[in-house]
């Protein structure tokens, strides 16, 4: 049996986010035995300084893994690059990796699906990422797991013969696309991958998940991802600093493991018509897409007193 994957969790000044999702962790079925190393990057601003510090004091106290490695930066990486980083450095010594940021929150059961993942796919090059995420669907006909082409970023796991294939350079991955590829890459045209790609070259993002994608989506990856997700976002706040305030993304976790994986190594065409309706209805009419715009106005003029 394959040993167990190492955690890497990224932090970096939600104090309160970063105790909650530890504590979720804690509760998995094999944090006991998994290897949990946090990285968490220095302070951008002043103002940064003093989460930056109320955050490191709570993941020196982390425990209820098998072993805890702090690594601290003293300057500011950025989250894409900490990543990069932090997944490269990982994938050398282990060759897997599962990861998590200091916003979500897990079913006991995730570090389980992880692995068993891990180990069920490890010779099937086409597979190049495994998901803890997935929208809020409505299908009665969904399998407990399947494989779709895009790969999300809130809780994921992969192996060293993946990763290789990951290219930063914005500027190589977009000169392989045609407009087909655009169109299939975009859930046909139904989500915003490649007007992020295109963000990402002007400078407007700093996104290491809309390479990653693009990466295995031009090798001709693919993904797992449960049917109902394994994680829950809790940054969609106002507190991130890449994340909005909104709730079309929230989900109720699965409390049950997830045992089955599929056995045809190609996209589910079942879930990928359950995403596109998703994608499609996903910010509501014109009376709900007003409310949350105000919504999100009023928030960033009055922020609340939490971990901003």
């Amino acid at each position: 049996m394959q040993s167990l994957a190492p955690i890497a969790l990224f932090v970096y000044n939600r104090p309160q986010h970063t105790e909650r999702t530890l504590q979720f962790l804690q509760q998995n079925e094999l944090a006991a035995q998994s290897h949990l190393y946090i990285f968490s990057d220095g302070a951008k601003t002043d103002l940064d300084r003093e989460k930056v510090t109320a955050v490191r004091k709570i993941i020196k106290k982390a425990d209820g893994f098998k072993s805890v490695k702090v690594i601290e930066s003293k300057v500011n990486a950025g989250l894409a690059n900490a990543v990069i980083a932090g997944v490269t450095q990982l994938i050398a010594e282990y060759d897997q990796v599962i990861v998590f940021e200091d916003d979500l929150i897990t079913s006991p059961h995730t570090l389980s699906y992880f692995n068993n993942a891990l180990n069920h796919y490890r010779e099937e090059e086409k597979v190049m990422h495994i998901g803890a995420y997935m929208y809020p669907l409505k299908s009665d006909n969904l399998s407990p797991s399947f494989f779709y082409r895009a790969a999300t970023s809130w809780g994921w796991a992969t192996w060293g013969r993946a990763w290789k294939n990951f290219e930063p350079d914005i500027n190589i991955l977009i000169k392989q696309f045609d407009k087909k590829k655009r169109t299939a890459f975009s859930i046909d045209n139904k989500m915003n991958f490649w007007k992020q790609m295109q963000e990402f070259k002007k400078g407007k993002n700093n996104s290491w998940a809309i390479r990653w994608y693009a990466s295995i989506f031009l090798k001709g990856g693919i993904t797992l991802n449960p049917s109902q997700s394994l994680v829950n976002n809790i940054g969609h706040d106002g507190t991130g600093v890449h994340s909005g305030i909104n709730d079309i993304y929230n989900v109720i976790i699965n409390p049950k493991p997830i045992v089955e994986f599929p056995t045809v190594i190609a996209e589910d065409p079942i879930a990928y018509k359950a995403i596109k309706s998703f994608l499609i209805k996903r910010k509501g009419n014109m009376v709900t897409r007003v409310r949350r715009f105000v919504k999100e106005k009023l928030t960033q003029y009055f922020p609340k007193n939490n971990d901003r």
